[in-house]
């Protein structure tokens, strides 16, 4: 039987643009069969399509209903949230306390005189069908409404609600303007059901191509937590004056933050000196955030619903109330603050011999940009400025870093460094240098650039020393038999690794099969590229061959770190899972209050599953606001050439962005010209049957910017030479077997290869 060969599991905007696009339903199988995929992948599709489906990325219509199980009481109050356009009618609970997003449930009207609308809310008693939920309404209760953020639209005399969210294709008429104006991004309140559903506008939220709009309207769209609740505030306040009690006194050390310079919270601090047998001692200083975040308590169920803080460019959305997340548990310069202290033993080597855990007092010496930082250490000695002796008393530093600090600071740790480095490369994790973009804002909150961050030594100083503390954890609590919330990467799928196989021989490069895989084969993959053009694609081939990371109390190790057992404990003020681990540790070593109370780790395995899906909630959320900045900064280039890569290529086109801004862009393969295209499953390439033009992954070249969308976050290209590539006329109809017919692109042929 012919097996389809696998191109690799498509991201969530390269879906939501296919959805958009495609002109009939897309399911999982017409989504399967558009990206090529198979086995696995296949599998890995499903997965993501119900993750996708709880985050609220995609439609629930009959057919493609990908829900979440488990949550849901046999009666509860549901409030109709949307009406399709086949009359079947969505719910959602109107009360809902657990972590995850809120299901949608199909409501069955069988016998009702008066029609359900959007708005309604209804008792009902509920039922599991499959994968999703569906509920029979026993009681029509009084009437409330549904919110949606939009942008007023004016056609002559009437305005229109245009959805900011894409999964919405209908326009709406507002029955009430208020003071909204056209233009004007709003949050209405729709009632009724098609086709007399109308919008109220509730409130007028300014001009929706404004940066602070475009994090507000991700902040909707994916139903982040970003109010607290008053309760959560006052406790926050309340617990924010607690004495510090009993702890290591540490402030007479001067351990030091280094973070990026718009860091809105600091979570850590480090330091390290040398000892007498070569090696080092060092501490990692981490917010001891369990102190003021009781279980159970009105903060801890805050954080737990939100999972992390969601950092935009003009804002964060925090995990925990800023009284704590930017004030006392973040480890400010010249403050005494609590912290939980990481003891560890080093060998010369590098090699981590042992470890304690303490809670301490710290007093920071200095919180320290990246690019200070790595200014300081580079810089020769007469250039640093001498200030008074580093100790943890002095006050704020302003400018470069002091040549005191540097001796006593910096240099010891950047020595200790060298040493865990080394101990790094003899362990061989992966290495992928993918460039990640930073939005620059002025003080207007105008964008001022978009560029890829620099990579810098410090920045893997402070990542090396916050994975040998949450390597540190790990091990503490396996001795100590205690619950361990692992942060767990697998190893590739052996689909994955055929596939990759397949698309590294279309570069010439062999990639045996019966090896064991490490992280070092793909090392060694990179560095037999050298610098070729190639270089970049196959490393985002390399990445995407890798499974996604998650949280799990099963110790399953961490393959791109080529670590047995590791577990996050850096960072409790934005990761919950962090929390987590806090507590079990003040639980295992017998710390105070705080700890995991029993029994908790009996749910350790669905938090895991929740706080991942939350993770990626968020991390969508930051790459659909970056796009809707890109789009922004590219608006007033339309219409010109843009030198952009090919990001992606399946059947029906290929995805583009522009070089050193990202974004991302599809044309459609229709539009390449009159000729036919191929696709190449093996190569992931776009041939033309008769010129043999060809656009693969990587590829560089000139387009022209068609739109730019900042309220979507979407881009559009055409073709230098126009919409035909190859002059005015339409694409010829396809002559080839099934096309245009399957939901396949009219002029491509589909080459599937035997297996």
């Amino acid at each position: 039987m012919a097996r389809k060969r696998s191109a690799g599991l498509p991201t969530r905007k390269q879906i939501l643009d296919f959805i958009a696009s495609s002109d009939q339903p897309a399911g999982k199988r017409e989504i399967a069969r558009a990206f090529g995929l198979s086995g696995q992948d296949k599998i890995d599709l499903k997965r993501l399509l119900k993750d996708m489906a709880d985050e609220g990325l995609i439609d629930s219509s009959p057919g493609r209903a990908f829900h979440q199980s488990g949550g849901v009481p046999k009666v509860t109050v549901l409030r109709v949230q949307a009406v399709d356009d086949g009359g079947t009618v969505w719910a959602v609970p109107e009360q809902w306390h657990a972590e995850n997003p809120p299901p949608r449930l199909r409501l069955i009207e069988r016998g009702r005189r008066d029609a359900l609308g959007i708005g309604d809310r209804v008792l009902a008693r509920t039922e599991q069908k499959g994968e999703g939920f569906i509920a029979h309404p026993m009681k029509k209760l009084e009437r409330a409404a549904e919110l949606v953020l939009g942008v007023v639209k004016r056609e002559g005399t009437r305005f229109w609600l245009s959805p900011v969210d894409k999964r919405e294709r209908r326009e709406l008429a507002i029955a009430d303007l208020k003071d909204a104006e056209a233009g004007d991004l709003v949050l209405c309140e729709v009632t009724g059901r098609p086709p007399r559903a109308s919008a109220r506008v509730d409130a007028v939220l300014g001009d929706p191509f404004a940066p602070r709009s475009f994090s507000l309207i991700a902040i909707h769209k994916h139903g982040l937590r970003a109010e607290f609740a008053q309760e959560a505030i006052d406790e926050a306040h309340r617990v924010s004056k607690l004495p510090l009690g009993e702890r290591e006194d540490l402030t007479h050390l001067p351990i030091v933050a280094i973070d990026p310079e718009d860091a809105r919270d600091h979570d850590d601090a480090i330091w390290a000196e040398s000892d007498a047998d070569g090696g080092w001692n060092a501490i990692v200083a981490i917010a001891d955030v369990s102190f003021y975040v009781r279980p159970g308590s009105a903060l801890d169920r805050e954080a737990r619903a939100r999972g992390n803080s969601v950092y935009f460019p003009d804002r964060v959305v925090p995990m925990l109330p800023e009284e704590l997340s930017a004030d006392i548990c973040s480890l400010k310069e010249g403050e005494d603050r609590a912290a939980m202290a990481c003891h560890l033993k080093i060998d010369r080597e590098g090699n981590l011999k042992s470890w304690r855990f303490t809670r301490a007092k710290v007093r920071i010496a200095a919180n320290i940009a990246y690019e200070d930082a790595q200014a300081a250490i580079d810089a020769p000695a007469e250039e640093r400025i001498e200030v008074s002796s580093p100790t943890c008393s002095m006050p704020p530093m302003e400018g470069p870093v002091s040549s005191e600090l540097v001796e006593k600071a910096l240099k010891p740790l950047w020595a200790c460094w060298r040493a865990l480095f080394a101990a790094r490369q003899k362990r061989d994790p992966l290495e992928l240098d993918l460039p990640e973009r930073r939005v620059m804002l002025d003080e207007k909150g105008r964008i001022a650039s978009i560029a890829p961050r620099d990579r810098l030594d410090a920045h893997r100083l402070v990542e090396d020393f916050m994975i040998a503390a949450n390597v540190a954890a790990a091990r503490a609590l396996e001795a100590k038999k205690a619950p361990v919330m692992y942060r767990v990467h697998e190893p590739p799928s052996r689909e994955k690794v055929v596939a990759l196989k397949d698309y590294l021989k279309t570069f010439g490069i062999e990639f045996a099969l019966g090896q064991v895989i490490k992280p070092g084969t793909f090392n060694r993959v990179i560095e037999r590229l050298g610098e070729t053009n190639g270089r970049e694609e196959i490393m985002e081939q390399l990445l995407r061959t890798q499974m996604q990371a998650r949280y799990g109390p099963e110790r399953l190790g961490h393959f791109g770190l080529a670590l047995a057992s590791y577990a996050h404990f850096t960072s409790p003020i934005r990761r919950y899972a962090d929390l987590l681990v806090h507590r079990s540790l003040v639980s295992a070593y017998k710390l105070g209050d705080g700890g995991l109370p029993p029994g908790e780790e009996e749910r350790f395995e669905p938090i895991g599953e929740q706080i991942s899906m939350l993770e990626r909630r968020a991390m969508e959320a930051e790459r659909e606001t970056v796009d809707r900045y890109v789009a922004a900064y590219l608006s007033d280039q339309v219409g010109q050439l843009v030198e952009c890569r090919i990001t992606g290529v399946q059947p029906f086109g290929f995805f583009a962005a522009v070089e050193d801004l990202g974004g991302d862009g599809l044309i459609f393969a229709k539009d390449l010209g009159r000729e036919y295209f191929r696709y190449d499953e093996a190569a992931r390439t776009l041939v033309g049957d008769e010129t043999g033009e060809t656009y693969r992954v990587g590829q560089r070249l000139t387009l022209r910017l068609a739109e730019a969308n900042p309220v979507t976050g979407s881009l559009r290209f055409e073709l230098p030479e126009g919409r035909y590539g190859g002059g005015s006329s339409p694409p010829r109809r396809d002559r080839t077997r099934g096309g245009g017919k399957r939901g396949r692109p009219a002029n491509i042929r589909h080459n599937n290869r035997r297996r």
